[in-house]
């Protein structure tokens, strides 16, 4: 069983390797302190919990996994969230990208179509002291409207394409961090909404996630 530790280290490792595709050498302290202080044991099965610090996506039951540390760190960083911002998360999971996410930002509000990782995941992250977090049961192509506009929105689950609701719901020069593509074969992507509402992306890394579910599927 590798240690938390050991899990920091092959992120930064990985970061390495991957830096002519992510163009940075390093991933911001604030980020690595955050994945440092969050145990990824408490978000894992049970009979995962063995292999909960190595740097590879788990199962995490009703046909969903909890993402590889690093592609975790590595959205968080490209999310650049701030002390004051307010977080839209879309694919609540175990609940792991949110606790993360808390430790960085004032709020972070959170989205899962299947109602019983909802449920764990928000008694989780109860538990676990991550106050600032709110999880609601809810197909999150269409966001969270009544919170908007957020300081940045992450979907942890591959789209087809850019949820056209989410990026009405950003603020002016916020951004959207999602995997884009069909099937298990996707490209992570940074989308930064300007004043005029036209968007920039940004290409990063060939990932494979999970697809979205709901009235919007990629299935």
């Amino acid at each position: 069983m590798k240690s938390h530790r050991e899990m920091l280290r092959d992120i930064q490792r990985e970061v390495g390797i991957t830096r002519r595709w992510i163009g940075k050498e390093s991933l911001s302290g604030r980020v690595m302190e955050a994945v440092k202080a969050v145990p990824r044991h408490e978000f894992v099965p049970d009979e995962q919990r063995p292999y909960a610090y190595d740097n590879a996506p788990l199962v995490i039951g009703c046909g969903q996994t909890i993402s590889q540390p690093y592609i975790v760190a590595l959205m968080t960083d490209l999310l650049d969230p701030k002390p004051e911002d307010i977080i839209l998360e879309v694919g609540t999971g175990s609940g792991y990208q949110a606790a993360i996410l808390s430790r960085l930002v004032k709020k972070v509000y959170t989205i899962e179509v299947i109602e019983e990782l909802a449920q764990q995941a928000e008694a989780r992250l109860e538990r676990l002291g991550y106050t600032n977090v709110e999880v609601q049961t809810a197909d999150g192509y269409f966001g969270w409207p009544e919170q908007a506009p957020f300081d940045g929105i992450m979907v942890t689950a591959a789209a087809p394409s850019i949820p056209e609701p989410l990026i009405e719901q950003l603020k002016p020069e916020a951004r959207l961090v999602l995997p884009l593509g069909a099937g298990f074969q996707q490209e992570l992507r940074v989308v930064t909404k300007k004043e005029n509402n036209e968007i920039d992306t940004q290409r990063v890394l060939g990932v494979s996630f999970v697809p979205l579910t709901g009235e919007h599927s990629s299935r």
